[in-house]
């Protein structure tokens, strides 16, 4: 299992460092690589069908008791199957479509790299290592969507679409984190036994927001949705692997995934309900204003992962199948239509449908590719489409919401009109004026065998039934009904028959032209696009106000900034753990001798404070240190004492070295900024002097000194543990620190020898 994981991986180097002659002759068997893993992964299908589970473990991080948990079960394997088939044939299609580019090989690697990243998301079953592979596909999106570098429009696009997926990514790492704490366990399988953790209290409010809005940025759901039309700059491959079968598809996975998990949270189906409708219905209404074929998929796209937020919402036994259904059926049918759409652009050099007609008798395969996935998406009888479609009809009318109907009957008569649209409108009408070069057959052939899954799924619904119904048993459903393509004259079949009748006459009299997509960008000021870019901008400037007021270059603000926040810290530290521990403290009487050291050293430090000539300073640091030493030597720690005074000897010869040739005394501060770093100072000095008495009152673990102190003259033959340690347990680290301080010993005997001409200074 782990080298079908890694295989894309470990392949991507491969294809992007390959000579370009090389990659362009073969580039047509690059496409074995999702070939054999939609092999693999098909040779546990008798296993998932028969409600095992397959579990892979390999160790990764022990000591955290974290380890690369891959599961195999119905959900993985119904994602996995679309991730390899499709992903087949979009290799397969490149070879052509993206004949004779000069990069072609780094886009095999990025389209490897976002192949494997989506396998590891769906098999994971370590929340921690789905976030990863989270974070992969977001990484390798960016690649793909970005790839045609040289335009503008591409780069923003990938860089919007990093940054909202990216910006989700925070929320499922929070996710990961504090689930992993409440729960005890970092495996998704082990969280699904504690629904108390996700269904009551606070902290499941915080898991469902986490969680939500990871799923919402990915697949694109209101207000997040706009980075995928933008996304549509990417060459179509991209297009049909990332935003109809797989990426937008992740957020759709994880809410499937931990549906099991927040099935008591009452939050929980209400949220993805209001949210999904929105969604749905916003985007297809967009779809009636696009004149561009990949704008029109775009908001279809986007409206589609709305329906299925809202089926997972609704959470009936009709709803659950419905979604998972659906999942197939938009596969299938949306591949088709990009794929479809790649080759009108590739050989008109347009995807304008107010331009395009009449291409039927240039690209017939094509044409029929597009009639039948038009048909799927309007749900027409005989195709996987109209299974889909009255799955969610029943799903709507099994939830006693009336509403819940309309919105689906209203966005799935637009969703028919986006289909006709794209898969009809370009090939009838009159023919152009010039001819267009027929595709190669490795172009028309994959939108045909896509288009040809729609068909047979839909005449045969119980080929799919192997796959379904392990996937709903994973996400929670119970009494599966059987997939059919005849259930008598009901409700739900009056349903379809109007919005299959609503599709054909919006798209007979609906005319789209430019000046309809005007008027909907009247409305831009106002979008959530444009609001959360202005959201964006307000960050920046707090970043620059940030980085005006802390990082502006002087170190002063820089040790100020950490010293206050470590005063901040200890005081919310001290409040929570009241002093008691004084009371306790033990005072042994001062000697003569203390207090007479005790007192030079404060009578040094307050010269030095007020001294103003940086030599006297220097002395009186000098003699603070030497006070030092005789402390030391006070409480028996004579090897301590000999250490402090060669330090502070050497550096106080050093400080006059340097400092007597600087410029003379210079007040370059106020008295009010140095009665600030002195009320500073005095307050860090005496939480220093607290956090020391609490911590000689704390029982000390002595494991560490018993190990040194028995240890040192065993192993290292030396009685003496301080210089035992630094010497032979530490002696690298000596040798590093003595190395160092010679460095700069040199650098500073080097500067005073300089004698730099006038010319130079």
């Amino acid at each position: 299992m782990i080298a079908a994981v890694l295989a894309g991986f470990i392949l991507a180097p491969v294809f992007a460092f390959s000579k370009k002659i090389l990659v362009e002759k073969t580039a047509k068997l690059f496409a074995l690589l999702p070939l054999i893993l939609f092999v693999y992964f098909v040779s546990f299908s008798g296993q998932v069908a028969s409600g095992e589970v397959v579990d892979f473990t390999y160790s990764w991080v022990p000591s955290l008791g974290i380890d690369l948990n891959f599961r195999i079960d119905g959900l993985s394997t119904l994602f996995l199957l679309l991730i390899t088939g499709v992903g087949t044939l979009v290799f397969f299609y490149t070879s052509n479509y993206l004949k004779g580019h000069e990069k072609l090989s780094r886009f095999y690697a990025y389209l490897s790299l976002f192949m494997a990243s989506m396998i590891g998301l769906v098999l994971s079953d370590n929340v921690f290592l789905l976030f990863i592979f989270w974070e992969l596909t977001s990484i390798s999106s960016f690649f793909l969507i970005g790839f045609n570098n040289t335009q503008e429009g591409s780069r923003k696009s990938a860089i919007t679409a990093l940054a909202i997926t990216g910006f989700g990514g925070l929320f499922l790492l929070s996710f990961a984190i504090f689930s992993g704490g409440l729960t005890g366990t970092s495996r998704i399988s082990e969280m699904a036994e504690m629904t108390e953790v996700f269904s009551s209290g606070t902290s499941s409010v915080l898991l469902l927001i986490f969680l939500l809005v990871a799923a919402f940025t990915k697949s694109a759901q209101f207000p997040f949705h706009f980075w995928l039309p933008g996304a549509m700059k990417a060459p179509t491959p991209v297009s049909t692997y990332l935003h109809s079968a797989t990426m937008v598809k992740a957020g759709v996975f994880l809410l499937l995934r931990f549906s099991p998990h927040f099935s008591l949270n009452e939050w929980w189906s209400p949220v993805l309900i209001l949210f999904g409708a929105i969604t749905m219905v916003y985007a297809a209404i967009h779809t009636l204003f696009r004149t561009d074929m990949k704008g029109v998929l775009a908001y279809s796209t986007i409206s589609a992962l709305g329906i299925l937020v809202f089926l997972i919402g609704l959470g009936n036994s009709y709803a659950l199948s419905a979604a998972l259904v659906f999942i197939v059926v938009h596969a299938l049918y949306k591949a088709a239509l990009f794929l479809v759409t790649g080759i009108v652009d590739h050989k008109t050099g347009t995807r304008d449908l107010t331009v395009l007609s009449g291409l039927r008798s240039f690209m017939w395969p094509v044409a029929i590719a597009g009639f039948v996935s038009a048909a799927s998406s309007a749900g027409i009888p005989l195709f996987i489409g109209f299974i889909g479609k009255d799955l969610i009809y029943e799903g709507t009318l099994h939830s006693a919401m009336i509403w819940t109907t309309v919105v689906a009957v209203l966005t799935n008569f637009l969703l028919g009109y986006a289909g006709f649209a794209v898969g009809i409108k370009p090939f009838t009408g009159p023919k152009p004026e010039k001819s267009i070069a027929k595709p190669s057959a490795v172009l028309w052939f994959p939108p045909v065998l896509l288009a040809a899954g729609s068909l047979v799924f839909g005449l045969f619904p119980g080929l799919l039934e192997g796959i379904i119904i392990p996937a709903y048993e994973v996400t929670g459903g119970q009494d599966f009904h059987p997939l059919k393509i005849w259930h008598g004259f009901n409700l739900v079949l009056l349903l379809s028959g109007c919005t299959i009748l609503l599709a054909i006459l919006l798209y007979r009299f609906w005319k789209l032209n430019p000046e309809k997509e005007t008027f909907i960008s009247r409305f831009d000021p106002i979008a959530p696009k444009t609001i959360l870019l202005k959201a964006s901008l307000l960050f920046e400037k707090m970043a620059a106000f940030w980085t005006r007021t802390a990082q502006n270059g002087h170190l002063r603000n820089y040790v100020l900034i950490i010293i206050v926040a470590l005063i901040t810290a200890l005081i919310y530290h001290l409040i929570g753990s009241p002093l008691t521990y004084l009371d306790q403290l033990i005072w042994t009487p001062l000697e003569w001798g203390e207090v007479v050291v005790v007192s030079i050293m404060f009578v040094a430090i307050i010269f030095t404070v007020f001294s103003k000539s940086r030599l006297a300073a220097v002395a009186g640091l000098g003699v603070v240190g030497y006070a030092m030493c005789f402390i030391f030597v006070f409480f028996s720690a004579p090897d301590l004492a000999m250490t402090q005074f060669t330090i502070d000897t050497l550096t106080v010869i050093l400080f006059v070295l340097v400092l007597y040739r600087l410029p003379p005394y210079l007040k370059l501060t106020n008295n009010r900024l140095r009665i600030r770093d002195g009320v500073v100072s005095l307050a860090f000095g005496a939480l220093i002097t607290l956090l020391a008495l609490e911590v000689m009152n704390e029982s000390p673990a002595r494991l560490i000194s018993e190990f040194y102190a028995e240890s040192s003259y065993l192993k290292a033959k030396g009685k003496n543990v301080v210089n035992v340690i630094l010497v032979d347990f530490r002696g690298i680290d000596t040798l590093i620190e003595i190395t160092v301080l010679s460095i700069a010993a040199i650098g500073v005997f080097g500067l005073l020898k300089l004698r730099l001409k006038k010319s130079e200074k």
